[in-house]
């Protein structure tokens, strides 16, 4: 499930389409990694609300800059609200998570949303019904998510299974945040959505923060303070902005390959860049988890395909007759 905000065109947004695709591809494969690296101080919270209140005061700035005044009716904040789940529940487990999963097991994780999203919506009325290839991909994905929790029970079991439980729960609540800010419906620009969905969540960002015992001084590595400034300008402003630009100008299903493509660019980047060293078993998850994704993904598109086709055949009798 895909959120797109259509309010970008070439004249008020410059930047080349293919250009923008490959920002969010980049951004999006060294996400993974930069959280790593920011929450291996030991505050995963502290970093993550540092990042996200760097994000909020960018983006505040941005906002003043192109003279966009933030809208507070009931739908906007409706909109905002249904965005924190995503933005506060899902960033806060992630940073948890990558205290004991390998980068790349993130990227994967996340790149489930589109089957997540897909089966929250069948339990919500007038969402459009899974197929066949639909299901099976649910099934694959499953199956690659069983094999890495069965590699899991090994020296560290116990943290890695609670890191892919949390990890699960991080999809499941981003993919249900985007899926409710599309139904609120609110006709927000992306700067401004991002801006408001940050400014409610920093308040839980600030309780847990508190609760969690970390040092209030958020101790942080070198890379790990140029990951969060990395993360906060170009993980939270500039790969969000590409992103809904991408998606106002390319069919969703050509801007959902970028979950085809991150996470084995995540992966590479995890054992160039940070040594890791992903365990036959979990490589073997995560190649199931990925062809799951392109069985649901290209499903898609072979049926739009045969409708098109249906379509023009259709038009064509009408036309001889």
């Amino acid at each position: 499930m895909w959120v797109a905000y259509h309010i970008y065109d070439e004249k008020e947004f410059g930047m080349p389409t293919g250009l923008a695709y490959l920002i969010v591809v980049l951004v999006w494969a060294s996400t993974p990694l930069a959280i790593k690296w920011s929450a291996e101080g030991g505050a995963p919270v502290g970093s993550v609300m540092l990042r996200m209140a760097t994000a909020l005061v960018v983006g505040g700035f941005l906002l003043l800059l192109l003279r966009r005044r933030p809208r507070f009716d009931r739908r906007a904040l409706l909109s905002y609200a249904a965005a924190v789940p995503g933005v506060f529940g899902a960033m806060a487990l992630s940073y948890q998570a990558s205290q004991y999963l390998p980068s790349g097991m993130l990227s994967v994780m996340f790149g489930m949303a589109p089957l997540i999203s897909g089966l929250i919506l069948q339990a919500l009325p007038g969402a459009t019904r899974l197929r066949r290839w639909h299901w099976l991909g649910c099934a694959l994905g499953v199956a690659g998510l069983g094999v890495v929790f069965l590699d899991s029970l090994g020296v560290q079991g116990s943290a890695q299974q609670l890191a892919l439980v949390m990890m699960l729960l991080a999809v499941t609540l981003f993919s249900g945040s985007g899926i409710a800010v599309q139904r609120v419906a609110a006709g927000l620009d992306p700067l401004t959505q991002t801006v408001g969905a940050l400014a409610l969540s920093m308040p839980c960002f600030l309780v847990l923060w508190l609760s969690s015992g970390e040092s209030l001084s958020i101790p942080l590595t070198h890379r790990g303070l140029w990951s969060v400034i990395y993360l906060a300008l170009f993980g939270s402003v500039v790969g969000f902005l590409c992103y809904y630009l991408i998606l106002s100008r390319l069919h969703a299903a050509t801007v959902a390959l970028v979950t085809l493509i991150t996470p084995v660019l995540a992966m590479t980047l995890g054992m160039l860049l940070n040594q890791e060293a992903p365990s036959p078993s979990m490589l073997v998850g995560a190649v199931l988890i990925l062809i799951a994704l392109g069985c649901y993904l290209f499903g898609d598109r072979l049926t739009r395909r045969k409708a098109r086709q249906a379509a023009l055949a259709e038009d064509s009798t009408e036309v001889s007759s």
